[in-house]
């Protein structure tokens, strides 16, 4: 659960490192870059520029806070994590540098689940319940 003032790791390759959530909306996050790598004014190849202070989009896709699936097992995972949306909500960057959880899958959200590495996968088995034999 995402509250007001909540640090993120920015885990996309936008040139942002840390954001801070300063709205949350219906569709998605609203984030003030906290701390950014920045890109130099003398590379060129440095595409996005993204600076401190600056207002973006933010899409979550990792919170600690542990989210319940539909076979009753539950998720969590060790951070809070987001990628930059532009204001088309597509995604900022061209790479994401981390898991991201399956559920985006079930939500529209399949270029963000495209572009990453690996995917908290769904498991088929059943849960495991403490039976005496």
């Amino acid at each position: 659960m995402i509250q007001l003032k909540t640090i993120l790791n920015v885990i996309d390759n936008s040139g942002a490192i840390l954001a801070e959530c300063i709205r949350v909306a219906h569709g998605g996050r609203y984030g003030r870059i906290e701390k950014s790598s920045g890109g130099s004014a003398a590379n060129p190849a440095t595409k996005l520029l993204i600076r401190k202070g600056e207002v973006k989009k933010a899409l979550v896709v990792r919170t600690r806070k542990e989210t319940r699936r539909p076979d009753g097992r539950y998720i969590k995972f060790d951070d809070n994590a987001c990628i930059l949306l532009n204001n088309r909500l597509e995604p900022l960057a061209t790479r994401v540098l981390g898991v991201v959880g399956n559920e985006l899958r079930g939500k529209k959200w399949g270029k963000v689940v495209s572009l990453a590495p690996r995917i908290t996968a769904f498991c088929d088995m059943a849960p495991t319940s403490n039976l005496k034999v």
